[in-house]
């Protein structure tokens, strides 16, 4: 290019490259121009920091990014080379265990997964192989395997259950109990269960389980069948919640079936998204055949995990993370949240417009619906009328047998401080009187039936 045609370009002619749709591109453009076209292709997305919908953390402190920019090119599979985070991630199992009360003089075992999604997987699979080797064992049939979870278990275990063969028994839930209890079990449990899932911490309502509950009915199945059921939690929400502020409560390995918990690093385990964990009581609880050796990287090296090469800078954001809050910091962040999460609650509730639908509020989650006098209008107009504000809340339809009930959630974060709650509750308040003047007609959106069809018979 001449000095001249040089002097004629103007500061935005590089932002003028029309991005094609269906063909790659042909030709690359400067750094700044890439940059601020990818900038402006996502001006309109929601800001995170306003997404209410979301568990996922959306902040991080200057040095926690720095820890996550060196490591951002490093794969983690590759333990030969990036020895320090391996050893990192071995620490924070350890770590782990302990703040989930694991029993003392075992090895502990565990991995970080790439969300709980992977890391409930890998429960549920460890679960599998035991029960198939236990019934082999014994001769018994071993092609029959079932799972027992709540009908408000995350899309993850309805997931597990299809992709790896394994019989869903779901209890339904009622409308006024979205919790898995003990009542009706004995309808959904046999000697072909591998597990019994149970959350601390749901998605809908962030309500958990009665975990205690379900432990004793199964100590009392055992007593009367001999029939031995283990317990999977899938703490993706509370995991992270409950050991910092219920430290008497009995949800994790202090009950003695429960042989495996997964959690979500990137909830309020304070880490960018992508981040997983799942940790067992005990070493022989996660079948030494779902362990592969590869040498393809360098030293002979396990695998454990569904996916294989991934990014590393999570692990070392977790581990940032721990060494910074410790207990202390980390009780500190939880209550504040749940505290905010309280207010934002009372607020709500106070106005008139709304019930509450989370009564044990353990995570910072609150779960209402819309008081029934009001007809001309539902939880998803209250839900498009706040996002005019910038504001993203989940507005849902609750799982079967309870879909007459529609929930309004809104997922308490620790940058939403007391404030912003209170931002919040005005903005909800006034989208209501809004919409209790002028009426709404929003609908909620339908549901993809094909699949369920093809979905292996309950037993009830």
């Amino acid at each position: 290019m001449s000095d001249m045609q040089e002097h004629k370009v103007t500061p935005y002619d590089q932002f003028n490259y029309e991005v094609p749709e269906n063909v790659f591109p042909r030709e690359g453009i400067s750094a700044n121009a890439a940059a601020a076209i990818v900038i402006s292709d996502e001006w309109t997305d929601t800001n995170p920091m306003l997404n209410m919908s979301s568990f996922v953390t959306t902040f991080a402190e200057p040095e926690a990014r720095e820890v996550a920019a060196r490591n951002i090119f490093k794969n983690y599979i590759d333990h030969d080379m990036y020895p320090r985070l391996f050893a990192m991630e071995g620490r924070m199992v350890r770590w782990l265990h302990e703040l989930w009360n694991g029993p003392k003089g075992v090895e502990p075992y565990g991995t970080c997964t790439v969300g709980s999604s992977e890391a409930c997987m890998l429960g549920g699979l460890a679960h599998k192989w035991n029960w198939r080797q236990r019934r082999q064992a014994e001769g018994k049939d071993a092609t029959r395997p079932n799972m027992v979870t709540g009908g408000n278990v995350q899309i993850v275990w309805k997931k597990f259950l299809r992709y790896f063969d394994v019989e869903p028994r779901i209890v339904p839930l009622k409308p006024g109990n979205y919790c898995l209890t003990a009542e009706d079990l004995d309808k959904y449990v046999d000697e072909n269960t591998i597990c019994v899932v149970a959350i601390a911490g749901q998605t809908f309502t962030g309500e958990d389980d009665d975990i205690q509950g379900i432990h004793d009915w199964l100590d009392d199945y055992e007593k009367r069948t001999g029939i031995s059921v283990p317990m999977h939690i899938d703490g993706a929400s509370g995991g992270f919640v409950n050991p910092f502020l219920y430290p008497d409560y009995k949800w994790d390995f202090r009950l003695p079936r429960v042989q495996s918990i997964n959690a979500s690093g990137h909830k309020y385990g304070l880490t960018p998204p992508g981040l997983g964990w799942v940790v067992f009581r005990e070493r022989k609880i996660f079948n030494e055949e779902l362990v592969f050796y590869v040498n393809y990287l360098g030293g002979e090296m396990p695998t454990a995990t569904l996916n294989f090469s991934r990014n590393a800078f999570q692990v070392a954001v977790q581990y940032y993370q721990f060494l910074r809050l410790g207990f202390d910091g980390y009780k500190r962040v939880m209550q504040h949240t749940l505290d905010n999460a309280i207010f934002l609650r009372q607020q709500l509730v106070d106005s008139g417009y709304f019930e509450i639908m989370n009564t044990t509020q353990r995570i910072p989650v609150v779960a209402v619906t819309l008081n029934k006098k009001y007809k001309n209008f539902n939880e998803f107009d209250v839900s498009n009328k706040v996002r005019e504000k910038g504001w993203v809340l989940s507005a849902y339809t609750m799982p079967p047998n309870a879909e007459s009930v529609t929930s309004l959630r809104v997922v308490v974060r620790p940058h939403v401080n007391h404030n912003v709650a209170q931002l919040l509750a005005t903005d909800i308040i006034n989208a209501c009187k809004f919409l209790e003047a002028n009426g709404g007609n929003a609908k909620p959106p339908a549901l993809h039936k094909h699949a369920e069809a093809q979905s292996t018979s309950l037993k009830c």
